[in-house]
């Protein structure tokens, strides 16, 4: 398969995992973002809980100061990045919270830790959403067209492997999470965070 049916395979994909999960959520995502003057999310929150301690890795330093701007989730969605997935849960425990995904970074087949495919938020009690990280997904199939034998990694860090089926409704993916912006108990680089719920989000953004 050629590069650029790699590329169209990647924007269907995510396209139909939308009308399968999340149709709403990302027609409101976009629809605000179209809007012009939009209010931005109720009480957005620019930085750490107070003494909330958190990550200082090179590749965190890096992502925060490429995602600070998108602690206005407005500023996100003017940039490109739309909700994907509704709000993604545990099995067990924790959260990854909500998905806002760039379709054309996703699709370019390429990893940049200044240009993240995906930012990450948490939902809050008053419909505002709080900027926790971001994550970093490249499509199994294009990577290793262009990478045979070299296994996906941005300064470092190994991405997981997300095999499909999944519930995502997508094909095998590579991804890495960095929590840059709420510290994660249970490391910086996992797929889950401890401390995250979605216990706030109802399906709509103010």
């Amino acid at each position: 398969m050629s590069y650029a049916s790699l590329q169209t395979v990647a924007r269907s994909a995510l396209r139909r995992a939308l009308a399968v999960t999340s149709t709403f959520a990302l027609t409101a995502a976009m629809a605000a973002a179209a809007e012009s003057g939009a209010a931005p999310a109720a009480s957005p929150h620019h930085g750490p809980a107070a003494g909330e301690r958190l990550p200082t890795s090179d590749l965190v330093r890096v992502v925060r100061e490429a995602t600070e701007r998108f602690h206005d989730v407005e500023v996100a969605k003017k940039e490109g990045y739309g909700l994907l997935f509704g709000c993604v849960s545990g099995d067990e425990a924790g959260a990854m919270g909500l998905h806002f995904v760039n379709l054309g970074l996703v699709g370019d087949a390429e990893l940049d830790p200044t240009r993240p495919e995906i930012v990450i938020y948490e939902p809050r009690p008053n419909g505002g959403v709080r900027l926790i990280g971001a994550d970093f997904l490249v499509f199994k199939a294009a990577w290793d067209a262009e990478h045979p034998n070299e296994p996906p990694q941005i300064m470092g860090q190994l991405l997981h492997l997300f095999e499909g089926p999944n519930r995502f409704g997508l094909p095998d993916f590579y991804t890495l999470h960095v929590w840059a912006w709420k510290d994660n108990p249970t490391g910086t680089f996992v797929n889950w965070h401890s401390k995250v719920s979605c216990d706030a989000f109802n399906g709509q953004l103010q």
